[in-house]
């Protein structure tokens, strides 16, 4: 890994289909490599691992539909997230990238590096798995406004902390950057059976998982480097957030991954 600092972000935008499609754009000359987050996040949950990389890699890490600056869209469709990556690359002038994505940004990833080969170089998927079963319902209780950042917190309960990035201030109070409806629905159609778009790739993969996720079973995951070529298994010291949990181990892990290639 090397110790240069890359400049501050560009934050940029783009139209798909009448959208905003909003992301950070960190620059350099390296590697580029899109960083697609999880349900509830936006792309400067990726910065720290931008900064650590260095500029060994161009990170361009993308607010999804619905997420952080970035418009909601009509439907939550796997193929609709997989054509926003792939419009913003193609926006970008990049003809082909590492794609790394966590959670619901690594099914993303690795759908579209099934779908759209020609775009992906590597892949590095964070604790998902190829079958997926989850439910965002509790977040439907969560208020729309609250009077302070601090009582929003703390209405949102144990999940608070997987939220600090995504805390606005509205002119009628303080919110979230995303429509918990939305997240329902993007969580529905990301829930089924991926096995043949996981099996479909052959470019080289990491995939990451965290020793105390409950989304990601360690059978599931040996499962999967198992089933696929080219791919390496990593378990680091965390739950389902990796990268925010242990960020120096997640940094290291996809730098000695990106040296490999």
């Amino acid at each position: 890994m090397t110790s240069t600092i890359p400049p501050e972000p560009k934050r940029a935008a783009m139209m798909v289909a009448g959208r905003r499609l909003s992301f950070l754009d960190f620059g350099g000359p390296g590697r580029p490599l899109l960083a697609l987050h999880g349900h509830f996040g936006e792309g400067r949950t990726f910065t720290r691992l931008a900064w650590a990389l260095g500029d060994s890699s161009r990170v361009i890490a993308l607010d999804q539909r619905g997420h952080g600056r970035s418009d909601s869209p009509p439907d939550f469709s796997r193929t609709g997230y997989v054509e926003d990556a792939a419009a913003v690359l193609e926006h970008l002038g990049i003809d082909a990238a590492v794609v790394l994505g966590h959670s619901l940004g690594g099914v993303n990833a690795y759908q579209l590096a099934a779908r759209l080969p020609g775009l992906v170089d590597a892949l590095i998927v964070e604790d998902i798995g190829a079958e997926v079963d989850g439910d965002l319902s509790f977040s439907l209780s969560w208020p729309h406004r609250a009077p302070t950042r601090a009582e929003l917190l703390e209405e949102t309960g144990p999940s608070a902390k997987y939220l600090m990035d995504a805390v606005r201030e509205y002119p009628d109070g303080w919110g979230l950057a995303f429509d918990p409806r939305d997240m329902n629905a993007s969580q529905q159609h990301l829930n089924g059976d991926h096995w043949n778009d996981w099996l479909a790739g052959d470019c080289p993969a990491l995939l990451i998982r965290g020793s105390r996720s409950t989304v990601l079973s360690a059978k599931h995951a040996k499962d999967m480097a198992a089933r696929r070529p080219r791919t390496w298994l990593v378990e680091l010291p965390a739950g389902h957030t990796v990268h925010e949990t242990v960020p120096a181990e997640f940094a290291s892990a996809v730098s000695r991954f990106l040296g490999s290639l």
